[in-house]
């Protein structure tokens, strides 16, 4: 339907799963001995992380594309306030961990992140025993962890971060842990978990973890699979394309990842998995991509916790597919760096397309007009590169209010998007 930017061509190779690269440092820190992590993200998410855990005693080489060692320690309390940046994985999953040690230590991080809700985590810390002092629900808050009693937790929201929190807890402290959500969420903890030993499994439909007699965690050598959240951008640019087709290398294909392949596939879209293969427990393999016509669909609540960071670039999508495209039930996209829902919707109008939020679902109207105007980033990575992506859409003029918060999560950004051979992108401040 639409008018489409141009041929797409080549080979690119997104940058370490963000999800992975924050349980890994967070596992190796907690090992006894040296681990080599292959692949991590070098953004600064993941750098967040690490300065955390160097400041608990924790011993990270520097964070580059070549494999990072850490050496393990006991964790020992931190001479300052530990500083999350922008990253809420950082700030939630560290809770867990800290939760099962004897000090105090203090949670703070930027501006964006201090707004962000953290009582999902803290409630069912507080539950097992932790001390956690709170102003409001968000950062700073300061937790002292001790001894901890195990926990049997229903949570209210399919979140891997509340998930994860509360398994790092049960590692940690030494207690176990029963955990039931209403729809499942990514599971790269759990994998963690039974990659390295560590006694998880699934009882009846919730998530089990249960302390072995060995408490030490093995030190570990693991690669870092492409992150299918990064690697969405490029599929959706070459989606968009004219002609052409485009390999996206090494990609996380967990299936707790893939809604955003799903519903794409339903949109019309078709994207080959070639090449699969097993990286430290996760399923890999290299995305096969063409061009083609969308037309809209509708995304179930169901679906959301499996795409929920692709909701913006799959609702740039939806802005060029034939007729209307529903999100349903994605209100927790008000609480990332940014309210994306609003923001979302916003942009899309500001650049000629209909589409509102009504309650917490997200309608996007297609259109055949090429997109015109300038975009409010929010500081908000996913922001920043989904309406880059569009883009690249013939008669495309879009205009973003920065480009710099890309380095959050996919430093090299423009460059693979131009390596695409994308002709024109979105513009804007540096």
């Amino acid at each position: 339907m639409a008018p489409k930017a141009r041929r797409v061509g080549g080979v690119v190779r997104p940058p370490g799963d963000k999800s992975i690269s924050h349980r890994v440092l967070m596992l190796a820190a907690l090992a006894r001995g040296k681990s080599e992590l292959a692949g991590l993200l070098t953004g600064a998410d993941v750098k967040s992380t690490a300065r955390v855990l160097r400041q608990l005693g924790a011993e990270i080489g520097t964070i580059r594309d070549s494999t990072v060692q850490v050496s393990g320690a006991r964790l020992t309390a931190p001479g300052a306030r530990l500083n999350c940046g922008n990253s809420g994985t950082t700030a939630r999953l560290m809770l867990g961990v800290l939760a099962g040690q004897t000090f105090a230590a203090t949670f703070t991080g930027d501006a964006s992140l201090r707004r962000r809700p953290m009582r999902r985590v803290t409630e069912p810390l507080k539950q097992m025993g932790a001390d956690i002092k709170e102003s409001g629900d968000g950062l700073p808050l300061t937790i002292r962890g001790g001894t901890l009693r195990g926990l049997t937790y229903a949570s209210p929201v399919a979140s891997a971060q509340v998930k994860s929190a509360i398994l790092f807890a049960g590692l940690t402290g030494k207690v176990p842990v029963t955990i039931r959500e209403p729809y499942r969420s990514r599971d790269h903890t759990e994998r963690l978990f039974a990659h390295l030993g560590l006694g998880i499994h699934e009882r009846n439909g919730a998530i089990v973890y249960e302390p072995s007699g060995h408490s030490n965690i093995p030190s570990f050598q693991l690669p870092v699979p492409g992150d299918l959240s990064s690697a969405a951008f490029l599929v959706a640019a070459a989606v968009l394309a004219e002609g052409g087709e485009l390999l996206v290398e090494n990609v996380g294909v967990n299936p707790t990842r893939t809604g955003f392949l799903v519903v794409l596939e339903r949109m019309g879209g078709h994207v080959d998995r070639v090449n699969l293969r097993d990286a430290g427990g996760e399923p890999v393999a290299d995305l096969l991509v063409r061009p083609a016509p969308l037309r809209g669909t509708e995304v179930s609540a169901a679906e959301i916790p499996t795409l929920v960071d692709e909701v913006p670039v799959l609702a740039v999508l939806a802005s060029r597919a034939r007729g209307a495209t529903v999100f349903r039930e994605v209100g927790e996209l008000r609480v990332k760096e940014s309210n994306r829902l609003e923001l979302v919707a916003a942009n899309l109008r500001a650049v000629g397309v209909r589409a509102d939020a009504q309650g917490n679902d997200l309608h996007v109207e297609g259109t055949e007009k090429p997109p015109r105007g300038r975009v409010e980033t929010a500081s908000d990575h996913r922001l920043a590169m989904s309406f880059a992506v569009l883009g690249t859409v013939e008669g495309a003029d879009v205009k973003l209010s920065e480009r710099k918060s890309v380095a959050i999560s996919y430093p090299g950004f423009f460059d693979d998007l131009r390596k695409t051979g994308a002709r024109r992108t979105a513009h804007g401040a540096r």
